[in-house]
């Protein structure tokens, strides 16, 4: 099985002085994607911004896996990695960087290794809207959940519909966004059939962008970083490029007014 750690991380492991190297190169791949968040972060409180990084990392991580490069085999044998992964964390035993951020704290993380599968499922494309929901569905409600343990709520407690949802709409913008060593044409792979249908000839993921910023699921999110990062998330499919990081100041505002809701 293909581990997803590179040599010099699995050397960084056995060597605790070097681990927190191995972590920030992880954190740096997606901040890399989000440069708004350091702006945005300001707003999530200081106790939880440190979670807040290495689980949206994870979530990249693990999505990357999934609908990332033209062969699917090496984000399979990624996942499937992930999954013994996530199920040794609730026993106690962690062998990635994130662990050290995020194992001991209470959150699903069984549920989470059990929606990879799904998750996996959904690199294949999509016919419709509400194909393209559906099949994220499972790794959503999974993250939702998670979301509830890291940032101050039960584990137990039911996961609002309308918020799986909102976060398989994030799900489904993030999946835009290029992969490192990722074609352009490649972050089209998640549009729906019926949408390629509509743009005919047209690069359809403006098309895309502009349909999923219309049927973006109302309501609030239920956690102050989720909040934050779907709002981001919307801005950037109101703009010409769904790809593209809002300017340093939108991004303050829309993190602002996200928070404060």
């Amino acid at each position: 099985m293909l581990d997803p750690l590179a040599p010099d991380d699995r050397a960084a492991t056995a060597r605790p002085d070097a681990g927190g190297d191995a972590l920030a190169d992880f954190i740096d791949k997606w901040r890399v994607r989000w440069a708004e968040w350091t702006v945005a972060e300001v707003f999530v409180p200081a106790a939880q911004r440190e979670a807040a990084l290495a689980w949206a990392t994870l979530q990249q991580e693990l999505t990357d896996a999934a609908w990332g490069g033209n062969d699917p085999r090496p984000g399979e044998a990624k996942l499937g990695w992930w999954q013994e992964e996530l199920a040794g964390w609730g026993r106690g035993a962690r062998r990635h960087p994130l662990g050290t951020v995020l194992q001991r704290r209470p959150a699903a993380w069984a549920m989470l290794a059990a929606s990879l599968p799904s998750l996996r499922a959904s690199r294949e494309r999509p016919a419709s809207v509400d194909e393209a929901f559906a099949a994220v569905a499972p790794f959503a409600e999974a993250v939702a959940r998670i979301d509830a343990g890291l940032f101050g709520e039960s584990t137990d407690t039911p996961v609002d519909p309308a918020e799986v949802r909102r976060v398989a709409a994030g799900l489904l913008q993030s999946r835009m966004l290029k992969a490192d060593g990722q074609a352009e044409a490649d972050s089209a792979a998640g549009v729906p059939l019926a949408v390629l249908a509509r743009a005919g000839d047209a690069d359809p993921r403006p098309v895309w962008a502009a349909q999923l910023h219309r049927q973006w699921p109302p309501g609030r999110p239920g956690t102050r970083p989720r909040r934050i990062w779907l709002a981001l998330a919307r801005a950037r499919l109101g703009q010409a490029d769904p790809a593209r990081p809002q300017a340093a100041w939108k991004a303050l505002l829309t993190a602002w007014r996200a928070a404060r809701r």
